[in-house]
């Protein structure tokens, strides 16, 4: 029993020794995962450098919205800035050709011709009898009405657009909007619930001028189909809309006179 034991012992042995001579067989490995990893890094370094660039050595998640805010700021000042400068040299280019007209008589012909349009042309202030349209967000809600989104609780560009058009069908002779003057080829847009008119921005409650005969400008609101969606959302959704008469003023038109675009009629 000892030498059975004793051989046992020995063979373990031996098979030990022949296995620490003979060649390891080499790990196999799977060729997907050695073309995965390099693929892998190369992503997370595109990922980095992407992430960097974008920062631009700022925290992704700062707030920019004060600095939206002072850019909007500064470029408000800009264009008041260069609005003054122009009627400046507007005013400046007035006076010379007025001293000029006085021993030029071309010029004193053209300049005559030109004043007997700038009443239409809406180069002049008018006063007169009209009608006078604010159109104003919802007030503040505790909830939403059922069905209503804050989308119906904002005064929209084609709202305004309703109401000018309107107006101007109905026989307007002169129109302003927040106090600006506005002619037949002013363009009336929204951006959110602001109103930019003539590269200016504004806030409601927008206020709408019109010089004309008062019934039959209330009468083309009233028929106005854009006017009446409005006034059932101002039952529904409180929306502001007043609609008054009186004596009213609109300014003269200040803008640039420049054409950009036209077309020939056919």
């Amino acid at each position: 029993m000892e030498y059975t034991s004793g051989a046992a012992s020995w063979q373990k042995v031996l098979r030990r020794a022949v296995a620490g001579l003979l060649p390891r067989r080499p790990r196999q490995r799977r060729p997907g995962w050695s073309l995965g990893v390099p693929l892998i890094a190369a992503a997370a370094g595109l990922l980095f450098t992407t992430t960097a660039t974008t920062a631009g050595g700022t925290a992704l998640r700062e707030d920019r919205r004060p600095q939206l805010t002072q850019l909007i700021d500064d470029t408000r000042e800009r264009v008041a800035a260069r609005e003054t400068e122009a009627a400046r040299l507007r005013a400046d280019v007035e006076r010379q050709t007025e001293a000029l007209a006085d021993t030029d008589q071309p010029i004193a012909a053209e300049r005559g011709r030109a004043a007997a349009g700038r009443q239409s042309a809406g180069f002049t202030a008018l006063t007169g009898p009209g009608v006078t349209v604010e159109l104003d967000d919802a007030r503040r809600l505790e909830s939403l009405p059922e069905g209503a989104s804050n989308d119906d609780l904002v005064v929209h560009q084609g709202d305004v657009q309703a109401v000018v058009n309107a107006l101007w069908a109905g026989g307007a002779e002169a129109m302003s909007i927040m106090n600006v003057r506005v002619l037949t080829t002013s363009a009336v847009r929204c951006v959110g619930n602001t109103l930019l008119l003539h590269g200016r921005v504004y806030s409601p409650p927008f206020k709408i001028v019109a010089i004309g005969d008062p019934a039959a400008l209330q009468q083309a609101l009233a028929a106005s189909e854009g006017v009446r969606l409005f006034k059932d959302a101002v039952d529904h959704y409180q929306l502001g809309y007043r609609e008054t008469v009186s004596t009213v003023s609109v300014p003269a038109f200040e803008g640039s006179t420049t054409l950009r675009s036209a077309k020939v009629p056919r």
